[in-house]
């Protein structure tokens, strides 16, 4: 039995760790990260050429199931993978982190785009925490506000004027956000509701700072697809169809 988990998410790799003992497992990365984690079983690097070329690999690695465990904000290859699991004939399952949910105090400022949260940033201060990764960053280009930029790798231009870059990975700590917000005096977080728990702390840092946080909303995903919410669901899944 052969299980394509695609993504390099941390429920991506937890779940081939649940997984490969059993059966043969490939995880599929974007190669968007120079040094990924790597997970347990087999791997391959970069595209499929949309969904045509994703059903054809499926054929020809005997591909018994496919579990979406990419990124939320990864559109293209959910719906990519829909359609090829469709073609196949291979059953899908998409694994969803849950998105984050405000609590008291909170200020969110929820907006549907990156250049919508650009346009949010207006009265809201000078100096921008600016979470969304090193991919975008054209969104900001042209805002006068000072950035904070954090990502895995160094972001490639057009980016704004005023940025600082910080390269780090999570999972992240509350004590180490309350800190990076005081030492760089941030008037207000941008953030993509990407969920799970290895970026979280920066909202609860946010909330006690006192600061707005900008939310880019997850983009749409794929109808009829079901889904789980953590490894070990889909790990269960997996086992009642490759029984």
């Amino acid at each position: 039995m052969h299980v394509l988990i695609l993504g390099g998410t941390t429920e991506a790799r937890a779940l081939a760790g649940l997984l490969h003992d059993d059966v043969r497992v490939t995880s599929s990365l974007a190669g968007r990260v120079a040094a990924p984690r790597l997970p347990a079983g087999e791997v391959r690097i970069g595209g499929f050429g949309g969904p045509d070329g994703l059903a054809a690999w499926l054929r020809e690695h005997a591909v018994d199931a496919v579990i979406d465990a990419t990124h939320p904000f990864a559109e293209r290859i959910s719906f990519n993978a829909a359609g090829a699991a469709a073609t196949a004939h291979v059953p899908l399952l998409a694994l969803r982190r849950p998105g984050w949910v405000p609590v008291e105090g909170d200020d969110w400022r929820p907006v549907d785009s990156l250049e919508a949260a650009a346009a949010a940033l207006d009265g809201l201060g000078d100096r921008v925490f600016l979470t969304t990764g090193r991919m975008g960053l054209a969104a900001f280009a042209g805002r006068p506000q000072w950035f904070l930029v954090r990502s895995v790798d160094a972001p490639d231009a057009p980016m704004p004027a005023r940025t600082e870059v910080l390269l780090d990975r999570g999972p992240f700590t509350l004590d180490g956000e309350r800190e990076l917000i005081l030492r760089h005096r941030i008037d207000v977080l941008v953030t993509k509701d990407s969920g799970g728990a290895a970026t979280a702390p920066k909202l609860r840092a946010a909330r006690e700072a006192g600061i707005p946080v900008v939310v880019v909303r997850r983009p749409p995903v794929p109808e009829g697809v079901p889904t789980a919410a953590t490894p070990e669901e889909a790990a269960s899944w997996a086992a009642t169809h490759l029984r």
